[in-house]
């Protein structure tokens, strides 16, 4: 092979790495909120449909919660009771949820100002707010337009943005 052939196959093998990673987190902090929602007697809303808006994935990327709210019906197909809303602005009142799961979905947000006011609404609307957002890492996640802002969340629940 020439050099480039294995620095291609070099950057295919690290970004599956960096892909499969994103899966198994995103698995787990569903099933951490899972657990935390079963631990309490309020519902868990997942924000960012398992399906997302991509109409050729063929499996959800985890599960629904309870209520699952997102802006396109088909993020939430064929899984929980389905809340078509902006997650600046959900329809529940304050701390209706034990938990709330949120994949993939705030880095869309145009605006830090506009991430910081969903945050505030995830906030009041759950005792518990999970995060899960591209890696810096991926390829995938650079090339895709209408990602804006990079987010990183600590053990702690503390988040940070970025403007990308």
């Amino acid at each position: 092979m020439k050099w480039w052939q294995w620095l291609l196959a070099g950057i295919g093998v690290w970004q599956a790495g960096v892909g499969l990673h994103q899966t198994l987190e995103r698995r787990e902090r569903y099933a951490e909120a899972e657990r935390y929602a079963e631990a309490s007697s309020k519902p868990m809303l997942v924000v960012g449909g398992p399906y997302g808006s991509n109409p050729f994935r063929l499996s959800s990327a985890h599960g629904w919660g309870d209520v699952c709210l997102d802006i396109d019906p088909y993020a939430c197909a064929n899984g929980a009771y389905y809340v078509q809303a902006d997650v600046r602005s959900i329809p529940f009142p304050d701390k209706y949820f034990s938990v709330v799961f949120i994949s993939h979905v705030l880095e869309h947000l145009p605006t830090v100002e506009g991430c910081v006011a969903a945050l505030e609404e995830l906030h009041r609307v759950a005792d518990k707010v999970v995060i899960v957002s591209p890696s810096k890492q991926s390829i995938l996640a650079w090339l895709i337009p209408d990602h804006f802002l990079w987010l990183t969340q600590d053990e702690k629940g503390t988040v940070w943005i970025e403007q990308r």
